[in-house]
């Protein structure tokens, strides 16, 4: 079992971009949909992701917050396919980008589809209170909304949110 210490910020400007290590796309998609969450049914998400020629499936804590249980286990790229196709409630594609900072790593992801536009950076930390560097194109952190949790993002997509969604992030940062 492993515990997944992640926070979630928006990103003031595209100053990160001159320091990219290194891309991937990604495509995933819930096998446990964002209602099921939404309504307390599920006490976990399950996902299948497609990066590249690899595929995993994941299993996460179905809870807010920066600290979860998680668990990843490599599946077969066909499988993984299979499962995005046809059993799950529809799928994210993005694109993540890798910036070190002071040898932190922050995955920057820039969403396509529905959720074009949308640009997070996460990074993930060895202990809740860990340190780590805020570089200047780091914004507002939005750990604790849930409608910047991947999962919620298929439900309702970024392209769809009200105007006054998306002014209160505009205004946050």
């Amino acid at each position: 079992m492993m515990i997944e210490i992640e926070r979630k910020f928006l990103l003031a400007d595209d100053s990160w971009r001159a320091a990219i290590e290194h891309s991937e796309s990604l495509a995933q998609g819930y096998l446990v949909g964002a209602q099921a969450l939404r309504e307390g049914h599920a006490r976990a998400s399950v996902r299948a992701r497609i990066t590249g020629e690899q595929a995993w499936l994941n299993i996460k804590a179905a809870m807010s917050g920066i600290a979860r249980t998680e668990f990843d286990y490599p599946i077969p790229l066909a499988d993984a396919r299979v499962m995005l196709a046809s059993l799950c409630d529809g799928a994210l594609e993005k694109v993540r980008h890798h910036v070190r900072v002071e040898s932190v790593l922050f995955e920057i992801d820039e969403f396509g589809g529905d959720n074009e536009g949308l640009i997070v950076a996460e990074v993930e930390l060895p202990a809740v209170d860990a340190p780590f560097p805020r570089p200047s194109w780091l914004g507002r952190e939005v750990s604790a909304l849930g409608r910047y949790y991947n999962v919620n993002l298929i439900a309702h997509p970024y392209r769809q949110w009200s105007p006054a969604e998306r002014a209160a992030e505009d205004a946050a940062c």
